[in-house]
């Protein structure tokens, strides 16, 4: 496949990502309606997956987005230094002290375990980036002056309010002017679509920003609610599909959006939610190539996984533009992110690439 990806040399930015930052608050083995103390982390749908690309793979990234100028937001910023992310492109929006005109996001999330779903509760009305217009970001200067060959950003921005709506197309845009590469999680969420026109809303946008995405990622439910697929072989509930289901799905998107180069899903069955079955597919040059599968995963902390499976996948095409080997970078960096605590990754590219090439658990020393 060819992505027609900008040179290195003419850009500050391998990656950029759009999108709200929030800080995870999690109650570690216990749950948020009995803690006493939490564990403080940051994390967002479309950041973990930039973060993913510099903490694990190397890569110079940086992340949109957009603070109350607070304690909070300081904080927030010193997560996302640690995690090598640059945080130039911060927007830091002044706020009251109470959080009237801006604030910043929270997330308490707890783990789950065996019979026990893994539950989240966010907080993250009137934030600070669910507030900022295209006229907030000089986007220009971002995707022309400056220079990025990839930009990540998704449906859970999108959905936060109207502005973010506004924002995300004006971002698109922009960076496919300047030939940067565009991927987007469609991630649905029906309650936070909600409050601002509900699924038809969500494909109103959604519809108008696949147009212009190069890599498309999401699941059965994100093709069917978001841009109104009607798909064959899945159960009423959008619960199960088996794999002649997704190859379908698959294959519809690129056939109604000649403009997607790839195209991604991960396959998960839930046994418990400490182990599930995990594997990905991906469709490039007409094509479907399927990763390895991970029988019986045991997991710590679902959640970041299919971030973190997005960012292998984009490493892999970046960096070889073979769709069947970046498939397997994702799967096997979303299921090593899912054995460890917090919505980024852990996982170092030496450990990604020995559990592709079969390595067990074995101790290492």
């Amino acid at each position: 496949m060819n992505l027609n990806l900008r040179a290195p040399e003419e850009c500050k930015f391998d990656a950029v990502s759009l999108g709200e930052v929030m800080l995870r608050l999690d109650p570690g083995e216990g749950r948020i309606r009995t803690a006493r103390s939490f564990r403080a982390w940051e994390g967002g749908g479309e950041y973990n997956v930039v973060r993913g690309l510099r903490r694990c793979f190397g890569m110079k990234t940086g992340v949109i987005t957009a603070f109350a100028d607070n304690e909070v937001g300081m904080l927030m910023e010193d997560f996302i230094l640690q995690g090598g992310v640059d945080t130039s492109l911060i927007k830091w929006m002044k706020t009251d002290g109470i959080g009237r005109i801006c604030r910043n996001g929270l997330n308490f999330t707890e783990r789950g375990f065996g019979i026990r779903g893994a539950v989240g509760c966010s907080d993250r009305a009137n934030t600070a980036i669910s507030k900022a217009t295209p006229q907030d970001f000089d986007f220009d200067y971002i995707f022309g002056e400056l220079g990025v060959r990839w930009l990540h950003t998704g449906g859970i921005y999108a959905a936060l309010s109207e502005q973010s709506c506004e924002t995300v197309i004006a971002a698109i845009k922009t960076a496919k002017k300047y030939g940067t590469v565009v991927s987007y999680d469609l991630n649905y969420r029906p309650s936070m679509w909600s409050a601002i026109g509900g699924q038809a809303k969500a494909q109103e946008v959604n519809k108008e920003i696949a147009g212009y995405v190069d890599v498309m990622i999401g699941n059965e439910e994100d093709f069917t609610a978001c841009l109104g697929f009607e798909i064959e072989g899945n159960d009423e509930n959008l619960k199960e599909l088996n794999l002649d289901g997704y190859k379908k799905m698959i294959n519809h998107a690129a056939k109604t959006y000649p403009n997607f180069k790839a195209v991604a899903t991960t396959l998960r069955e839930v046994k418990t939610a400490t182990v599930n079955d995990w594997s990905a597919i991906c469709w490039a040059d007409g094509e479907i190539y399927k990763a390895k599968d991970y029988k019986g995963l045991e997991i710590m902390d679902r959640v970041g996984g299919g971030d973190s499976f997005a960012s292998g996948l984009i490493y892999g095409l970046m960096t070889t533009e073979d769709a069947e080997l970046a498939v397997n970078y994702g799967a096997a960096h979303g299921a090593l992110a899912m054995t460890t605590p917090g919505d980024t990754t852990m996982a170092s590219k030496k450990e990604v690439e020995g559990i592709m090439g079969g390595a067990g658990a074995r101790v290492q020393r």
